[in-house]
């Protein structure tokens, strides 16, 4: 392999923040798949040595799931703070109270300067519920990437409002064309959780 190409296809950690250009990606649509392509990308930057977070709005902080599994064995932060989706909880006051709570976390992760990939799996459910201010939530985002430029953030769920998905670099819509749940297959572990 000559010099140059291995130059450039050889990973330099040291120069990674002053080279990068951090992205905003939405993965929103009715299809399944937002999660589990979020979470392909933390795997592939945590195998590139950058510090990674999954923050879950919604997933119940009360259940394990199998990423929590994997991404604790590949040493990536993992915190479900959810309690349950809005259909189980009937109760759009701690629904409210929960989602204000996450995002705080969020926050803290986003101003830690620590990070090189954050995940905030569900978060745009919680826009789209209007249980969080789209507004404080894209201004809190925007000065983040001001400051750290270098910070790629990904938030996943359906009903993408169009204010954030005109703020992000990459929008991906996964679109159901067919589903087991319609032929009466439920969620199987492995697979949905």
């Amino acid at each position: 392999m000559s010099a140059s190409v291995e130059k450039r296809y050889k990973w330099r950690r040291e120069d990674y923040r002053e080279n990068t250009k951090g992205l905003l990606m939405v993965n929103t649509g009715d299809g399944k798949g937002k999660t589990t392509a979020a979470l392909g990308v933390v795997i592939r930057a945590a195998g590139r040595g950058l510090k990674c977070a999954v923050i879950q709005f919604m997933k119940s902080k009360h259940d394990r799931y199998g990423e929590h599994e994997s991404l604790e064995k590949l040493g990536i932060e993992i915190h479900t703070m959810g309690d349950g989706f809005t259909w189980d909880t009937n109760d759009k006051t701690q629904d409210i109270k929960t989602s204000e709570e996450t995002w705080a976390l969020c926050v803290e992760k986003l101003r830690s300067e620590e990070y090189e990939l954050l995940v905030f799996d569900e978060l745009v459910y919680v826009l789209d519920y209007k249980f969080l201010d789209l507004n404080a939530v894209l201004e809190e985002i925007r000065a983040v990437r001001a400051s750290q430029p270098h910070l790629h953030i990904i938030a996943t769920g359906r009903n993408a409002p169009a204010e954030l998905i005109e703020a992000a670099d990459l929008v991906t819509e996964m679109k159901e064309i067919k589903h087991p749940f319609h032929a009466g297959i439920y969620a199987q572990q492995g697979i949905e959780f």
